[in-house]
């Protein structure tokens, strides 16, 4: 008998981006589906968190949900170098989106209150929050933490202040004023997480110890806010190309290795931003009404197994 040839797999190129926006002096935003087909934020008020970086998950859905016909957004940050250029881009692509800027840090509770109180104060409602501010981390072993920058405890705990504590300030505020929203309550807290909060080995000790807690705190709100229509969701973005990790794909180019990058996913590539973003908007629309408590790994599939070895399949 004569055996079967054997077969070989046939890897896909990844898909190739269109840009959506952009300007002389900042780039467009890489998108790999097509744009919203209809206006599903409509009438909607939205604030997002850590909206300044060009490459950023945040300005990503700021641009998804004024597609979407979202009717007013409030695009927040602790660095705003770039949020006007966000908010001229944005009103002229989507003039039917109100746009305003606000200097916010995510981690001090008066600005998040105040931030909460303008949606409230201007339109009368507060129907989005997507709480996506957050920071890299140490970047060191756990056992090495301080050795550089000064005291272990200091770096931990700056490291929790704007992951974590700051989605504990947007889940209580922006409850508040959902509660408030007519004629009845109602709303979508959304949470930027990640794979490393939900897996070890995806990021450093402070880093994944802070998106652990975002999830925690994402679903224990689920439950305490039962019966108000206020869903609470996190996001757990795997490799993404963001300001956060530029220097990594900047000199993973530069090797001539950029294709490696999340080689070790069924995808076997890395995403852009707009590819989380995609699933914000889901979660901010009425679309995802019966979806609530989770934490969404966007992650091609990391999360889903055992490290994937390339030809290792059996």
């Amino acid at each position: 008998m004569t055996a079967a040839p054997k077969k070989t797999l046939s890897l896909t190129p990844p898909p190739t981006p269109q840009t959506i926006g952009g300007g002389s002096s900042f780039p467009g935003i890489p998108t790999i589906a097509s744009p919203p087909s209809s206006p599903r934020l409509k009438d909607k008020v939205c604030i997002i968190t850590g909206c300044n970086s060009a490459l950023g998950i945040g300005r990503a859905s700021a641009y998804e949900f004024a597609s979407a016909g979202a009717k007013a957004l409030i695009l927040s940050d602790f660095d705003t170098s770039n949020l006007d250029n966000w908010k001229q881009d944005i009103e002229k692509l989507y003039s039917g989106t109100e746009v305003i800027v606000k200097k916010v840090d995510a981690g001090d509770e008066e600005h998040v209150k105040a931030v909460v109180k303008l949606a409230l104060d201007k339109w009368g409602r507060l129907d989005v929050f997507f709480a996506n501010a957050g920071i890299n981390g140490t970047m060191e072993r756990v056992y090495e933490v301080g050795k550089k920058q000064g005291k272990s405890e200091e770096e931990f705990m700056r490291t929790m202040k704007v992951n974590a504590l700051s989605v504990f300030l947007a889940t209580k505020h922006a409850a508040n004023a959902m509660m408030q929203n007519k004629p009845n309550p109602s709303g979508s807290i959304i949470n930027t997480a990640s794979v490393a909060g939900l897996r070890s080995n995806a990021g450093p000790t402070d880093y994944s110890a802070s998106k652990a807690a975002v999830i925690s705190i994402t679903q224990t709100s689920a439950y305490q806010l039962a019966g108000t229509s206020i869903r609470c969701n996190a996001i757990c973005p795997g490799i993404i190309e963001t300001g956060m990790t530029a220097e990594m794909y900047k000199a993973a180019r530069a090797r001539g290795s950029v294709g490696k990058i999340g080689q070790l996913n069924p995808l076997m590539r890395g995403a852009v931003a707009d590819e989380v973003a995609r699933v914000a908007l889901f979660l901010a629309t009425n679309e995802s009404s019966y979806v609530n408590g989770q934490a969404w790994a966007v992650d091609g599939g990391l999360s889903a197994g055992l490290p994937f070895v390339p030809g290792k399949l059996a």
